[in-house]
Parts: structure tokens; sequence; C-alpha cells
């Protein structure tokens, strides 16, 4: 199965999340297929905290691609986000 998923980077206690499709048998940070956006937990006001790259979202999604919890919820904040 084919899941959309945040991937770890960055330094010990400043992380950094890659949003990519990956198959759901490799590793959290191991191959994946696609990167499709990034989560920063601790951006500043300045800084952008979250992008999603909605074109290739809803190709995955529509392919069958199941999204984790935690990236329903980054999507949803994302929407609200661009709404406002």
């Amino acid at each position: 199965m084919v899941v959309i998923r945040l991937s770890r980077g960055g330094s010990k206690a400043r992380p950094f999340f890659n949003i990519v499709v990956s198959d759901k048998r490799n590793r959290r940070d191991g191959r994946f297929i696609e990167r499709i956006g990034f989560y920063n937990p601790i951006a500043t006001a300045a800084e952008e905290s979250i992008r999603i790259a909605q074109d290739r979202l809803t190709y995955w999604v529509g392919v069958g691609a199941q999204a984790s919890p935690t990236v329903e919820r980054l999507i949803k904040q994302a929407g609200k986000k661009a709404a406002a």
C-alpha cells in the first residue's frame, strides 16, 4: 500500500519533516516515491511552516494513497491557512 507520511530530518532538538509518498513497508526515513511538501514545527512567524503541493496530493489520493493521521491534520491546517 502507498501512504503519505512524514519523514524526519533536521538535527537533534530542531525537527524538520518532509511530507513524502512512500510504500508502507519502507522505513520512516528510508526510500520514498515522491516528496510533496514539508512541515517545520518550530518555524517563526516570518518563516513558512508548511507547504504541500496540492496538485500532487490530489493525484496520489486519487490513485489510492492513504494519508497518515498526522498528515491529514496538516492538510486541514494548510487548507485553513490558504483560505485565510
